[in-house]
């Protein structure tokens, strides 16, 4: 993040610069889709869009990457983050200096965008899940931890992308972009979340084609395909799709300056479901990529669209944005 981003976001505090720059260093290091979507946005935007990213890495490096620590450590350490989290949300300031970088930058966003903090309880409430729950009877369960995974996400989101129209119209779209991401990332880490101990995938849908966890774990270790695996994740990449279809409608509501942004994200997101199709589901035994160029494509369209919006928004000042007390970002489709 640079000095001109927390200028323009009027970020001041250099111990809070410090802990978006902290945030900011997450996002660049773990989301290179998200950060390169995040690049579209204006320079005001993007702290707040890394500080929500950053948080919630954070808590899911806690629960998937803390050194093979037992659960209980997780758990413990999970907690911590959200001690540090709420004391920093009730402190009218940068919060207190022993609170984790992460959760000082999330608390300021939250404050300068009037996120509701009720998004972060059920955030953390789904990483806890992750540490007792490794698999899902149905979509609907599924749907249940997602709510609190990813559909926040685009809650949290939306107060900062800015909208055209009521927010309460955006939301069911934005939290539905955040389950289309979050499905996408789970049909793309199949076999890394396998072994974990989690299987994302719904046990009836897996079922219905012949497949259980047992087949899974068969094929991870043994390299071979298996067409009845790959007949259920071509149903689940179609749920995906699905997704992406309830969520597109909600990109024309937001602020035009960032829809790029946002369409940016959600071609990308969608190119993966596209990588996954073309190694044959092969999901279990290597992860599928966007072409490199395809992401150099994509990109370039939206600075193209940048500019444009960007143009459009000098000429028409006072056009009707719903806004918290600062600003937005998020994505559209073509």
């Amino acid at each position: 993040m640079t000095t001109r981003e927390l200028d323009a976001a009027g970020v001041t505090d250099p111990e809070l610069r410090a802990a978006y720059l902290r945030s900011r260093e997450l996002n660049a290091r773990h989301g290179r889709t998200y950060f390169l979507a995040t690049r579209l946005l204006t320079p005001d935007r993007r702290p707040a869009v890394h500080a929500l990213y950053g948080f919630a890495r954070w808590a899911d490096d806690i629960v998937d990457a803390l050194d093979g620590a037992p659960d209980d450590e997780r758990a413990r350490a999970l907690d911590r983050l959200g001690d540090d989290l709420a004391r920093t949300l009730a402190h009218d300031g940068p919060g207190p200096r022993e609170a984790h970088p992460v959760a000082r930058a999330l608390a300021d966003t939250a404050r300068r965008h009037a996120i509701d903090h009720d998004l972060f309880t059920d955030f953390l409430a789904s990483m806890r899940s992750d540490l007792t729950v490794g698999s899902y009877a149905t979509y609907d369960d599924l749907r249940g931890y997602m709510h609190g995974s990813a559909a926040v996400i685009g809650l949290q989101m939306l107060p900062v992308l800015g909208t055209v129209t009521p927010r309460e119209e955006a939301a069911p779209h934005a939290a539905e972009l955040g389950v289309a991401f979050q499905l996408t990332n789970f049909l793309r880490d199949v076999g890394e979340d396998l072994d974990r101990g989690r299987v994302y995938v719904p046990e009836d849908l897996l079922a219905a084609h012949g497949v259980d966890r047992g087949r899974l774990r068969h094929c991870r270790d043994t390299g071979r395909t298996d067409d009845r695996v790959t007949s259920a994740l071509r149903e689940f990449a179609s749920v995906t799709r699905a997704a992406y279809r309830r969520a597109a409608p909600g990109i024309a509501m937001l602020s035009p300056v960032s829809r790029p942004c946002i369409r940016t994200a959600f071609v990308l997101y969608g190119g993966i479901l596209d990588a996954v199709a073309a190694d044959g589901y092969a999901v279990l035994h290597r992860r599928s990529v966007v072409p490199r160029r395809r992401r150099a494509l994509v990109a370039a369209d939206g600075l193209v669209r940048v500019a444009a919006a960007r143009l459009t928004d000098r000429r028409s000042p006072g056009a009707p944005v719903q806004a918290a007390p600062a600003d937005r970002s998020y994505q559209e489709v073509a």
